[in-house]
């Protein structure tokens, strides 16, 4: 996947960014500085608590550790550039930069995408299945369906990165977003791109919404047997797949909003990104820690382990 090999006399774009406003600049590399310092605290805090502490050795966690790490992948693919374009007056992107920053955030979002479904078989079979929950979701499924989830985001970002190798850019060249993505790129190939856009929405929105329909669907079936027939441990399957549904709205109805509707541009579109590629990858850690109290009971004996070894 060389971009070189593109017949192409534009070899940078140049991103319009956030603001122009020199005050909103810094005010919003603290913020985002500070949200980046969160995602990675919050998502190595799950990592580290669920590998070092024996009673979180279960598919569910040993999926949300892998979650976690999908998070802050994700968070590191956009960020840094954000950080970096608001303290620089510098506001360009070479081509090669470019095409390698959507390959890698569509390679995580759709393994994320690919998780987000593995994590609603979990709770489905733990609820439907609870006597034989650990025979089904045993370590080596877990691994074979992780790997499948990364294989499935690879291919899902093989597809949209061939569809852009194959325009023309000979300008325009200014892309009025903060970061490179698909929809905003195809717009500047100067050839017709009316079937190309038709493709990604095929590939990107029109996926993402039957995803997001379909786990809604089963949240609701794994709900609706909750409330009929479980009667231990419901309150912790509640909060577990509360938990999921709001990560799983978090991530999918900001990416159904730009990608279900390339063709027209909305006020809303870089706020939108926003969410999903910087706030989102902090928020899950959050929702998942406020809402288990086992992972924070297991988060305090973590502390607790840290601060006897510092103090012996």
């Amino acid at each position: 996947m060389d971009p070189g090999n593109l017949t192409s006399t534009v070899t940078e774009f140049i991103l319009l960014g956030l603001t122009d406003n020199p005050a909103l600049k810094h005010f919003l590399f603290m913020l985002f500085l500070i949200v980046y310092l969160i995602t990675w605290l919050g998502n190595l805090t799950i990592i580290i608590t669920v590998i070092s502490d024996h009673q979180l050795h279960t598919p569910m966690y040993f999926l949300l550790a892998n979650l976690a790490f999908l998070d802050v992948s994700d968070s590191s693919v956009n960020a840094p550039k954000v950080l970096s374009t608001l303290l620089s007056r510098s506001k360009t992107i070479l081509l090669k930069e470019c095409i390698m920053q959507m390959f890698f955030f569509h390679f995580i979002a759709g393994a994320m995408t690919a998780f987000l479904t593995v994590m609603a078989v979990d709770r489905y079979v733990a609820i439907h299945k609870p006597l034989h929950y650990l025979v089904i979701m045993n370590r080596g499924v877990c691994v074979v369906l992780v790997i499948g989830s990364w294989l499935g985001g690879f291919t899902h970002s093989i597809v949209q990165i061939a569809l852009i190798m194959k325009l023309p850019f000979c300008g325009p060249n200014v892309l009025d977003n903060f970061y490179c993505d698909v929809p905003q790129v195809i717009k500047l190939a100067c050839t017709d791109t009316y079937l190309v856009q038709w493709l990604m929405v095929s590939n990107s929105g029109f996926l993402v919404i039957i995803i997001f329909v379909g786990l809604l669907i089963s949240y609701m079936l794994i709900l609706i047997k909750i409330r009929k027939y479980v009667t231990e441990g419901k309150r912790k399957a509640l909060a577990t797949c509360g938990a999921q549904i709001m990560v799983v709205c978090l991530i999918f109805l900001p990416s159904i909003f730009v990608y279900a509707w390339p063709f027209q541009k909305f006020a809303m579109d870089k706020m939108a990104s926003l969410i999903y590629t910087i706030f989102t990858p902090m928020l899950n850690p959050l929702i998942y820690t406020l809402r288990n109290a086992e992972m924070k009971m297991a988060i305090r004996r973590l502390l607790n382990r840290i601060l006897y070894f510092m103090n012996s």
